[in-house]
Order: structure tokens, then C-alpha cells, then sequence
């Protein structure tokens, strides 16, 4: 393993001499990907919990808020 740091001929150090190894993440984050549906689907659930507590605390439908706006 290398330390990350070295002497030169003169004796004097240099911390910068090894460059940290640099990686490209490939995994694709746009369109119909696993990550995207898990996430839409995820969302949905929420929503759709939320609609239901608001429906429950409230006494009123959706359809009643959205005559009501």
C-alpha cells in the first residue's frame, strides 16, 4: 500500500503526489428503470395513505373538496 505521501530528492514532502482513484458511477437514473418505478410506486402509496387520514380526520371526500375549492 502507498502512503499518500512522498520525500523528493531534496528532502522536501509532497502530500499531493498519489491521486485518490476516481470511479464513474453507470447506473442509469432516468426512465423506466427499476429505481424510478420503485420510487413512482413508493409516491403513490404515500399519496394514496395521505388521501385516505385526510378523508378519516375530516368527514369528507375527495370528491367533496374538490366541489368545495
Amino acid at each position: 500500500m502507498q502512503s499518500g505521501f512522498t520525500i523528493n530528492d531534496q528532502g522536501l514532502l509532497n502530500n499531493y503526489a498519489i491521486e485518490p482513484q476516481m470511479y464513474v458511477d453507470d447506473a442509469e437514473r432516468a426512465g423506466f428503470t427499476p429505481f424510478a418505478e420503485k420510487l413512482n410506486g413508493r409516491l403513490a402509496m404515500i399519496g394514496f395513505v395521505s388521501l385516505l387520514t385526510i378523508e378519516v380526520l375530516t368527514r369528507h371526500g375527495l370528491i367533496w373538496w374538490l366541489s368545495n375549492l
